[in-house]
């Protein structure tokens, strides 16, 4: 068994792909409109399936916007530098919620952003695993 998409509805499925491509760096690796089923589908990643695992952004047509509730936490991406990736996001316009740095009581360097739906995403620098 592998992992191998993280799924998430989206209000602005425009908007939410031009965060992921051009803030996150990923590619839009395909698009699935159906119109009678009143829903389309992106997929985003730094590499697809096989080798990496994806983002499904789902639109599900007329809603604009969803309640995250309590259970999701976040999704993770590792980063080179966790510093330079916060510098590059806010130069994008994306919101860093929590600066790079240390894990409390660690040496992990994290920081977290929120996408424009309000999804969580923590930044793990590589080589602090």
């Amino acid at each position: 068994m592998r992992l191998l998409h993280t799924m998430l509805r989206v209000g602005d499925l425009q908007r939410s792909i031009d965060f992921y491509t051009r803030v996150m760096g990923m590619k839009l690796l395909r698009t699935t409109d159906r119109p009678e089923q009143k829903y389309t589908l992106a997929f985003l990643g730094y590499g697809s399936n096989p080798d990496h695992a994806e983002l499904e952004l789902t639109h599900n047509h007329g809603v604009d916007r969803y309640e995250l509730g309590t259970a999701y936490g976040h999704i993770a991406i590792e980063v080179p530098d966790a510093y330079a990736a916060c510098e590059h996001i806010k130069a994008n316009g994306g919101l860093v919620t929590r600066e790079a740095g240390p894990v409390a009581g660690g040496a992990t360097v994290i920081a977290f952003i929120t996408d424009p739906d309000g999804y969580k995403v923590e930044l793990i620098q590589r080589g602090t695993l």
